[in-house]
């Protein structure tokens, strides 16, 4: 709890206000129970499953939707009723989820580069003709592989391109922080949740601080807590993260800018987003923390949406402010 202390500072009542909400979440009742949907292909420990599940519709043109590697692809459908992918299956498209899994002996020596040239690339081709929507990490991933493998059309959801753009004291903060836990990441040979997880916590600390003791005034029977704990629950577990994909994220984009730059190499091509012949939807969300405005890639058409990195996906308002327009724009020839 050094953050919330290095928060908080001399002001005890709001950290024991902020403690006590941690204590509150923690003790929450709320467990997620919605089962994986069918899985219609898999390259080692990766998947691609089906949310039109035959069920409830999905007839239309087909979507392959790629989370970030770093917290699992649940945000995309939290709970009933605030779905993205379920509510898309309804939607005139076919929504086939990437589940990156926990990685298994080959995936443990994978850098990004390679999960995206052996894993998502083989996913993609296995789907057929689709539109690639890629979230956070996953799109940053999803501009390479739609270099590497054609794809109907691109778009792109709170997205970190130009890692150069971050401010200065959340660069440094996020390098001081990766120098840090190197060493036990390569004793264990990956980075757990709970070693990658505070990381994030640095890009907006007073938001965390925040949003744990408002938690601690709420009522605990509402659902609007069950919704912040689900929430909670999805951004707190993951799968370790490879060391090489720990290292090249901490390296090669947000030290190097490699991918702002146009240096970065997948799969032995350069990755040159400029050279895509595809419509691009790049969506910003302008209050994000954690995926900065201006680290956006900056091509295509730009969807601006008043809200944060998360909210812009489950928030009361993602309906209309992000799904529509994302189902109008995969829907289009």
């Amino acid at each position: 709890m050094a953050l919330f202390a290095e928060v908080c500072g001399d002001d005890r009542e709001r950290l024991a206000r902020a403690l006590a909400g941690v204590r509150a979440y923690q003790a929450h009742p709320y467990r997620r129970a919605s089962a994986p949907l069918p899985e219609i292909a898999r390259v080692g420990s990766v998947a691609l499953r089906d949310y039109a599940d035959g069920t409830r519709g999905g007839a239309g043109r087909t979507v392959v939707v790629v989370p970030s590697l770093i917290n699992p692809p649940t945000v995309l459908d939290l709970a009933e009723g605030n779905s993205l992918l379920r509510w898309l299956a309804g939607q005139g498209v076919r929504p086939l989820l990437v589940d990156w899994g926990t990685p298994g002996t080959e995936e443990l020596g994978f850098g990004v580069g390679e999960m995206v040239s052996e894993r998502l690339v083989p996913l993609l081709r296995a789907a057929g003709s689709a539109a690639l929507v890629g979230y956070c990490m996953g799109g940053t991933m999803a501009v390479a592989a739609a270099t590497l493998t054609p794809v109907r059309r691109l778009a792109l959801l709170a997205t970190p391109w130009h890692f150069g753009r971050y401010d200065a004291p959340q660069r440094t903060g996020i390098g001081e922080y990766a120098a840090a836990i190197r060493p036990l990441a390569s004793t264990l040979g990956a980075v757990p949740m709970d070693l990658l997880q505070p990381a994030f916590w640095r890009l907006g600390p007073e938001g965390v601080v925040a949003k744990f003791e408002a938690f601690g005034a709420r009522d605990p029977a509402s659902p609007a807590a069950a919704a912040f704990v689900a929430l909670e629950d999805w951004a707190n577990d993951g799968p370790p993260l490879a060391l090489r994909v720990a290292t090249e994220l901490f390296d090669d984009l947000f030290a190097a800018d490699l991918s702002g730059r146009a240096e970065w190499q997948v799969g032995g091509c350069a990755i040159r987003p400029r050279e895509l012949d595809i419509p691009i939807l790049d969506v910003v969300a302008m209050r994000d923390r954690i995926v900065p405005a201006t680290s956006a890639l900056g091509l295509g058409t730009r969807l601006d949406i008043d809200g944060g990195h998360v909210g812009m996906v489950v928030g009361s308002r993602a309906r209309e402010t992000l799904w529509e327009p994302l189902a109008r724009f995969l829907r289009e020839d």
